[in-house]
């Protein structure tokens, strides 16, 4: 009797098994495949890390699957610096770059190759080739990323093999970092100039932002059409409703999506969207599609449920609408990366000091930061591969930095009135209000990505009666 794992009713595999799946299976391997669309661009990313980290060993591993419960998995995605220096994403892989003793690097890429026939591995596990899908061979993997790749099985023994200093992005590939002895700090020091080189897009980059914008926006039209249907059920009406949209144009969503209605549009991260979507009050959705290149859009629009907003939620819209444009119009070339926010902090202060929820004047106000208890959060964030992009860039270059033609950012200010705050009037409570959209930075100011979709008052209420009866 042939070893083998226990699965469900099963005992075991005998050999009549075994040999009977072993035979009998086409050759598929093809030896016809182009370059993928990214790997020129990679390749130039590519060189620009090389040139940052001259005579280092640089290892960049793509992760593994995570369990969800038991023997389950979550999707699997990528870690987003070898998706960007790569355009792989194929699981339990990585990228090293080998340093070369005239200058420069050796690129090749650890790939987890075709299980073979000749076992029983490709049919036996949770993870083998016959459960999960047909795995790109090793010579495949060349043709399509334009780097040599290897048996990631063997990465280990190889990496033991080289005395040169070496770094690597930690937290993805443990089997990988045990064979390895690195700092801390100097790996901390990798990841965030991964994150820097994604500052600034490339035209191609664009152009994947703006597709993901572009099913975005159809994705809101598909919620804005269901409305009804929402306030039928709940919440996740209008989440599976973008859901579907993301899935069938892109990848998946790139965020779980916000769909806050009534009083959780109060609460910034309201992802249970499991609440009433009741007519007389105010949706707010906050959702991206990811493309299947895995950049993702995030735009925010809050819309009366009824159709047209109330006095003092046309009141607080305004005052959002207001604060995004100023914002917007301090994004442009050579601009601090701080003044959007502070333009639209500004507008929001002066707004909260005249309704009387905050003791001005405005500048002693604004300097204390008096209006957060109602802004809460930041006014933006840069946008990419991930919905908070370069996050771990160095802070001199991104937050402390100067905007340049090819960043790609959110303007999203926000105002928030919880429902338990007994600071402002009672029909303030439970309003909550953010408008967000991404831009590209270009030489001579900006480009909204997402204008296709309404933003001011009058606009939005114009655009849902398009949908009404």
């Amino acid at each position: 009797m042939a070893k083998g794992r226990k699965n469900g009713l099963y005992r075991g595999i005998s050999d009549e098994l075994s040999a009977l799946m072993r035979t009998g299976w086409a050759d598929t391997e093809r030896n016809d495949l182009r370059p993928g669309e990214q790997a020129a661009h990679a390749a130039r990313r590519r060189a620009a890390l090389s040139a940052l980290f001259p005579g280092e060993r640089l290892v960049v591993p793509s992760g593994g699957l995570r369990t969800r419960s038991n023997d389950t998995h979550y999707p699997f995605r990528p870690y987003t610096g070898y998706v960007h220096l790569t355009g792989d994403q194929a699981r339990d892989g990585a990228l090293v770059l080998e340093p070369r003793a005239d200058g420069g690097h050796d690129a090749h890429c650890y790939q987890l190759p075709r299980d073979s026939r000749d076992s029983d591995e490709f049919w036996t596990g949770m993870t083998a080739e016959l459960w999960m899908g047909r795995r790109r061979s090793l010579a495949e993997s060349e043709q399509v990323l334009g780097l040599p790749c290897r048996d990631i099985r063997t990465i280990s023994e190889d990496l033991a093999d080289s005395g040169a200093p070496t770094r690597v992005v930690r937290g993805h590939a443990p089997a990988v970092e045990a064979a390895l002895v690195t700092d801390e700090d100097r790996d901390a020091e990798l990841e965030e100039a991964l994150s820097g080189l994604r500052l600034v897009k490339d035209a191609w980059e664009i152009g994947e932002l703006r597709r993901a914008v572009d099913s975005t926006v159809r994705g809101f039209t598909d919620v804005v059409r269901e409305l009804s249907q929402a306030v039928a059920t709940s919440e996740r009406w209008i989440e599976g409703t973008f859901f579907r949209r993301a899935r069938v144009e892109g990848n998946d969503v790139g965020y779980g999506s916000i769909c806050a209605a009534g009083e959780h549009a109060t609460i910034m991260h309201w992802t249970e969207n499991d609440g009433p979507v009741r007519p007389g009050e105010l949706l707010l959705l906050d959702a991206g599609v990811e493309t299947r290149t895995l950049y993702t859009a995030d735009v925010t629009r809050t819309l009366p449920i009824s159709g047209t907003f109330t006095p003092v939620q046309r009141k607080v819209y305004d005052a959002v609408y207001e604060a995004q444009e100023a914002g917007m119009a301090a994004v442009k070339p050579g601009a601090r990366y701080r003044d959007f926010h502070d333009a639209a902090q500004w507008s929001m202060t002066e707004r909260l000091v005249a309704w009387g929820f905050v003791e001005g004047p405005v500048e002693r106000a604004f300097e204390l930061g008096l209006q957060r208890r109602f802004t809460m959060a930041g006014t933006g964030h840069m946008l990419g591969l991930d919905v908070h992009d370069c996050a771990r860039a160095r802070n001199e270059d991104y937050v402390g930095g100067v905007l340049e033609p090819g960043m790609v950012l959110t303007v999203e200010p926000g105002l928030y009135f919880q429902p338990d705050d007994l600071s402002v009037p009672e029909e303030w409570r439970g309003i909550g209000v953010r408008i967000e959209d991404d831009l590209v930075v270009t030489a001579d100011g900006y480009e909204n990505l997402s204008d296709a979709l309404p933003r001011s008052a009058d606009e939005v209420e114009a655009w849902m009666r398009k949908f009404a009866g």
